[in-house]
């Protein structure tokens, strides 16, 4: 079992309010991620779940019983940090085994439960060698493995791949991922990259100054986001903004169109614009293109785009594609664009 329940948890660091009134339900077997800027708060959340920050008020439930004043030895979850908090002096073998040892496990189940995790994790051919002699994926794998024999009802990871380079951290998504899928146990992942968010997650918290903006699928928040905020922070590049003027008392205050959704067209199109800077990414092209009055616009195109600098271009998207947004930034209903 690893359900957990938040139920109008807080907490107050003096007068700041970092986590404002958060109620969430996350099932039993779910890979949930926390997403949003530096700042928000998800790490917080984070060890407050862990037991690591003390909840100013509400209660956090694990397994249907009320766990907010449980130490957190007691809580049955195991956590997996940013550093891979490794004893350098110790062999990946002892470093897995420690949290076993000092419950007294009897060793021949130890070692059981040590073999186990290599397997799933890859390491049986460095259990007798040191951290320093590991590369960082390895590393994190450890510290993953030192979290799998403790056999928790949920694993809590806080940004557990920053500290990778970029192909590590592509292989270590994956790992990750296909650790969930074999264990099918709850895990809880902060991160403030929406790519990891939404390539890994079955739902994706949002979050925001101290607030959880938007909960859903990755692809509910890419399709339907809930206000500009959510819009702009999920999908990459990121969403394109165009400032409009008001008509007949419309209170729209701001369109959005993905990248990937604008096209260059040979008709008028609903914008015009001259290239900027192009970046080739072999299988896709990113075009910046400057708008008058608008502004540089991102488009996502094919990666054979003939386009050159300074080439002048129409732009235009599919309505359906195009988003409305009110001057609060609340994603408005749809309605025909016709252009600045």
């Amino acid at each position: 079992m690893g359900s957990i329940t938040l139920k109008q948890v807080t907490k107050t660091f003096g007068d700041v309010n970092v986590i404002k009134p958060i109620d969430l339900q996350i099932h039993d077997g779910e890979f949930i991620v926390f997403v949003g800027p530096s700042g928000c708060g998800k790490s917080t959340l984070l060890r407050m779940i862990a037991g690591l920050e003390d909840t100013t008020s509400g209660n956090i439930d694990i397994d249907g019983q009320d766990a907010t004043n449980t130490p957190p030895a007691k809580r049955g979850l195991a956590m997996v940090f940013q550093s891979y908090a490794l004893y350098p002096h110790m062999s990946v073998r002892n470093n897995i085994a420690f949290p076993l040892k000092r419950a007294k496990m009897p060793p021949a189940e130890i070692e059981a439960k040590i073999a186990s995790a290599a397997k799933i994790l890859n390491l049986g051919d460095y259990l007798d060698r040191k951290p320093g002699q590991l590369s960082g994926g390895q590393r994190q794998r450890v510290a993953i493995g030192r979290a799998i024999v403790r056999q928790p009802s949920a694993f809590l990871f806080d940004e557990p791949l920053s500290n990778l380079d970029a192909s590590l951290r592509v292989n270590m998504r994956l790992e990750i991922s296909e650790l969930h899928k074999t264990l099918d146990t709850t895990m809880i992942y902060v991160t403030h990259d929406q790519v990891e968010a939404m390539t890994m997650a079955d739902r994706i918290a949002v979050f925001n100054a101290g607030v959880i903006e938007q909960v859903g699928t990755p692809l509910e928040l890419y399709q339907t986001p809930i206000n500009r905020f959510v819009a702009g922070f999920i999908g990459s590049p990121k969403m394109n903004f165009i400032e409009v003027e008001a008509v007949d008392g419309d209170p729209t205050s701001c369109v959005g169109v993905r990248p990937e959704h604008l096209k260059v067209t040979q008709d008028k199109g609903l914008w015009t614009g001259k290239v900027g800077v192009i970046e080739h990414l072999g299988s896709e092209t990113f075009l910046h293109i400057h708008v008058d009055g608008v502004g540089p616009l991102t488009l996502k195109a094919d990666g054979d785009c003939p386009l050159k600098y300074g080439d002048d271009v129409n732009l235009t998207a599919p309505q359906n594609k195009i988003m409305h947004f009110d001057a609060a930034g609340k994603t408005l209903p749809a309605t025909p664009f016709s252009g600045n």
